[in-house]
């Protein structure tokens, strides 16, 4: 029997468990789909107090995530990175010395040792300045971090594995029976129908908490919850530089203009009320107007329906606050612990990428009486897999391994290190030549790679590495990323064969 059975494999649920298999307790995790599938690979991807909260008085969160933006960074400073944000002052918007308070208070409300604090800018002499229009005269700068969101959920799943937890992806919970001390899970997955108990269940199902809760409960979470779509362009490289763009809309919202993948640029997000009978969360043709219309106010080259490339849409599970609009509802998370109808549940509503660390370890005091273990905190000072480097430490790790895999090209190098840190160098192994790494499909990616990806990282499909543990889809042909696919079945019919065979 497991100490914990928990539903969902988004960030809450792997953090979660990562979290409790450190502290010695036996730990299962049961994903429908891929890990990151949904909701924690749709984020805007960045590491943030969140600016914006201070305006609807979240103190308590914008805290909270400031002190954990450089707990991240030290522990995972391959997949996180400091990113300065320019924010323009423009007229009818809030006015700059509102702005300059919110961002003393961003600089101060947290700890910061490794990210600069606030700088004013005139834009019609800073670079920064040059892509804007020339109404724009004055800004801001200030620090956030940027995130690999997909590839923070899988190194935190495979380190709560590691530690010893039981990771099932593509294995979705199709039924659920409480008994006073236990919790009984049928299971559908790869390997066929399973049953598992658990003395503790963790819904961190997102955005489909309630329709979890309704296999084992009558009564029903969805008063709690508020479904938010946020979708997101990607279109040509808009600017050159490293830094990113923050922009104040009419409607009062803000969105984002970030560089990406080295030669686009993302740009998010919208906020849209969202419900199960609409299917899979997509972007309408109202949000990338919207997106586009917004960007276009500032920069001086308009950003046009034509120049989007890709977009990609998620759904944000908010705990409903009973604010008016999408774009205020609290992001911070809200437990729900019931242990009066039986074994005890513990039903997660809202959260943020930044803090997922610290819900975490908050979910475990709320355990801590059922579960009965008397154990530390653990996770502020532990680097996830292939982030035992210092942050300042990314370009002599690229300079140690290009010279020790000199037949590899420099940019394939520089991704490697950005995507595995210190990993690589397990990863590429006793390899000495382009031969030892195996099939080569396109964008830097080899045979090698792939393996490491099936063998550490739980993914299955082209789609689970093209789209999640990389981005390298927007980098490829078709033909190329066909070959990927192809990859993929040879490996499930190998896999069939050996099955039959044995």
């Amino acid at each position: 029997m497991y100490d914990l059975a928990i539903i969902g494999g988004g960030i809450n649920g792997v953090g979660i468990a990562r979290d409790a298999a450190g502290r010695g307790l036996k730990v299962l995790l049961v994903e429908r789909d891929d890990l990151a599938a949904h909701t924690s690979s749709a984020s805007t991807k960045l590491v943030h107090g969140g600016l914006r909260y201070l305006e609807h008085y979240e103190f308590s969160l914008v805290r909270k995530a400031l002190q954990e933006r450089e707990v991240l960074l030290r522990n995972a400073p391959h997949i996180i990175w400091p990113m300065r944000f320019v924010l323009p002052v423009d007229q009818g918007m809030r006015p700059a010395w509102f702005l300059r308070l919110g961002l003393f208070l961003y600089d101060h409300l947290g700890s910061r040792s490794l990210l600069p604090g606030t700088k004013s800018l005139n834009l019609l002499r800073d670079f920064r300045g040059k892509p804007l229009q020339k109404r724009l005269k004055k800004g801001f700068a200030y620090s956030d971090c940027w995130v690999e969101d997909a590839r923070l959920v899988s190194l935190t799943a495979r380190d709560a594995k590691e530690r010893g937890a039981d990771i099932r992806v593509k294995t979705e919970c199709v039924g659920i029976r409480r008994s006073a001390d236990s919790w009984t899970l049928q299971l559908n997955g790869q390997d066929g129908e399973a049953e598992e108990q658990a003395k503790i269940l963790i819904n961190a199902a997102g955005p489909w908490v309630d329709p979890v809760t309704a296999l084992y409960d009558q009564s029903s979470n969805a008063a709690k919850l508020r479904l938010v779509k946020g979708s997101h362009i990607v279109i040509a490289r808009k600017f050159e530089g490293d830094h990113s763009y923050i922009f104040q809309n009419k409607d009062g919202r803000i969105i984002f203009a970030i560089p990406y993948e080295g030669d686009h640029t993302l740009i998010g997000t919208t906020d849209q009320p969202w419900s199960y009978d609409e299917g899979p969360a997509k972007i309408s043709d109202s949000e990338i107007d919207y997106l586009c219309a917004a960007a276009s106010e500032y920069f001086a080259e308009p950003v046009m329906r034509d120049d989007v490339q890709w977009t990609y849409s998620g759904v944000r599970p908010l705990f409903d606050d009973k604010s008016q609009s999408a774009s205020t509802v609290t992001r911070d998370y809200v437990f729900d612990y019931n242990d009066q109808g039986g074994a005890p549940v513990l039903s997660v509503f809202g959260g943020k990428i930044t803090t997922y660390r610290v819900l975490a370890r908050q979910a475990m005091k709320t355990l801590k009486g059922a579960l009965q273990v008397e154990t530390e905190d653990w996770t502020k000072d532990a680097a996830l897999p292939g982030g035992n480097f210092s942050p300042d430490g990314f370009d002599d790790l690229v300079s140690q391994y290009s010279q020790r895999w000199a037949f590899l090209d420099n940019a394939v190098i520089n991704r490697l290190v950005r995507a595995y840190g210190t990993d690589v160098a397990e990863m590429l192994g006793k390899a000495d030549d382009v031969a030892a790494l195996g099939q080569f499909f396109g964008a830097g990616l080899y045979e090698i790679e792939l393996r490491w990806l099936v063998a550490y990282e739980f993914a299955t499909t082209a789609e689970d590495v093209l789209w999640r543990r990389s981005k390298l889809g927007l980098h490829m042909t078709d033909e190329e990323k066909s070959a990927v696919a192809e990859w993929f079945a040879a490996q499930d019919a190998k896999t069939k064969l050996s099955s039959t065979v044995s």
